[in-house]
């Protein structure tokens, strides 16, 4: 039973995922990114990690998402579609994100907590969000800053690529 219900959520995840990529409107690619979000909220459930299904659903699936939305509702879609691709700019930010992705593997080498796996303690069953905060914050530190770090320079490789000139 339990196969079942993993492949069946894992074909749902898979066909909102790619729905996410090969529609066109982006109120519906926001929509099925929800609906993809959810499915990956009931896989963790199905692997008994019950704390990252309900952080999935409720900041990304509800809070980033409703700001994704707002960020849609406030651009003039039939505009964006006409504008051409600034290439130069594509071409900036895809060597910025490689150079980013470059370096991930030096900056797991140089914490050696950072390559073993995180495991949930089997025999301790007191190992919460507490516990899981203070190991995020202690051994893997540097990188979960290195996520935002990442996160900060996507952000602003969107911006790049969306701001108009002044002149038009």
């Amino acid at each position: 039973m339990e196969q079942f219900f993993f492949w069946s959520l894992a074909v749902g995840l898979l066909a909102a995922a790619t729905s996410v990529v090969t529609l066109r409107n982006p109120v519906t690619n926001a929509v099925c990114l929800v609906v993809t979000l959810v499915f990956q909220a009931a896989l963790f459930i199905t692997l008994e990690a019950t704390f990252l299904a309900a952080v999935q659903v409720i900041v990304y699936a509800g809070a980033v998402m409703v700001l994704f939305l707002f960020v849609i509702m406030l651009l003039d879609v039939k505009a964006e579609a006409r504008r051409p691709i600034p290439w130069p700019k594509v071409a900036a930010v895809l060597v910025g994100a490689a150079a980013v992705v470059a370096g991930v593997p030096k900056l797991v080498a140089a914490f050696p907590a950072a390559r073993e796996p995180l495991r949930w303690s089997a025999q301790s069953s007191t190992f919460g969000a507490k516990e899981l905060g203070a190991l995020l914050f202690t051994s893997y530190a540097p990188l979960f800053l290195a996520t935002g770090v990442l996160l900060l320079v996507a952000t602003i490789g969107v911006v790049v690529l969306c701001r108009r000139d002044p002149g038009s």
